[in-house]
């Protein structure tokens, strides 16, 4: 579990190798263990992949190259007050994952061009689109980011990476009509999934150090 734990990373570079169903099945099958608080169990997941993905990949990227600002948010992404430490650790972060893909800060194209990458799934040959009942609250909305925590970790056990990517729910509406999901629910974020391309750059952004996250009480 460890290793799984150390070894996961946001890959944004997949090879197109196939992931067979029965694999993702096993997947999702075991991560309904999940803790989920009165077993509510709120989250519902779409598997894409083959030509649906393709024709969702081609729809979201013309969006994105067209400049599209996307759908109305049915939830911010980040707080608009963002500060530090955490507004340093997501430059930090955000400058070093887009750099290694050749998208450098001073573009003036990075913002199109980033969402073009993200539109495209990086690669990936499946995407888990995770929605949430619409009437949920925020206790289920961190049941679903368990759930989705486990998926992610038993993909590595797997021998398979991931990317989750809450840009999908700027084309929410593109993903909805995609998949068919009901009014009642609300994309939380998409998840890339497939084998890391050989060769690929990549970078494994920092954590802040244990003591300024963590505080031991009565020990």
């Amino acid at each position: 579990m460890y290793e799984a734990v150390s070894s996961r990373r946001s890959v944004r570079a997949f090879s197109d190798a196939p992931v067979p169903r029965e694999t993702l099945e096993r997947v999702l099958r075991a991560a309904a263990r999940a803790p989920s608080s009165g077993n509510l169990q709120p989250w519902h997941v779409f598997v894409v992949a083959g030509e649906p993905l393709a024709e969702l990949k081609r729809h979201a990227t013309t969006r994105a190259l067209a400049g599209d600002p996307g759908d109305e948010r049915e939830y911010p992404m980040y707080p608009a007050d963002l500060a530090s430490p955490y507004l340093d650790r997501f430059a930090i972060a955000a400058s070093q994952r887009y750099e290694a893909l050749g998208v450098e800060r001073g573009d003036p194209e990075r913002p199109t061009k980033i969402a073009a990458l993200n539109s495209a799934a990086f690669g990936a040959p499946v995407v888990l689109f995770c929605y949430v009942d619409r009437a949920m609250g925020p206790g289920q909305w961190a049941d679903v980011g368990m759930f989705l925590q486990t998926v992610m970790l038993l993909l590595r056990a797997e021998g398979l990476h991931s990317c989750p990517q809450v840009m999908w729910t700027m084309y929410r509406n593109t993903v909805r009509d995609a998949v068919g999901a009901a009014d009642g629910l609300v994309l939380v974020c998409g998840v890339s999934v497939g084998y890391e391309l050989a060769g690929a750059p990549s970078v494994r952004t920092g954590r802040a150090d244990l003591t300024e996250t963590v505080s031991f009480v009565g020990r």
